[in-house]
């Protein structure tokens, strides 16, 4: 599990803000963009390459 504190300061390497990013299971997930980045051996790999797209639910975007 991701410390809260170092998910902070994490950022997805898409988008140009600092969106809050939050913990799905094994996924790091962008609450802009809705990307899903794997956590691998407790090390989020915050790239674009390893980026899936999953979209936004509309209530998280009116929430």
């Amino acid at each position: 599990m991701i410390d809260p504190e170092f998910l902070k300061i994490l950022a997805c390497p898409v988008c140009d803000d600092r969106p809050a990013l939050r913990l799905e299971g094994e996924w790091v997930v962008c609450s802009k963009c809705g990307r899903k980045y794997p956590i691998l051996e407790g090390i989020p790999q915050l790239t674009p390459e390893d980026g899936t797209l999953e979209p936004v639910r509309a209530e998280e975007t009116h929430g």
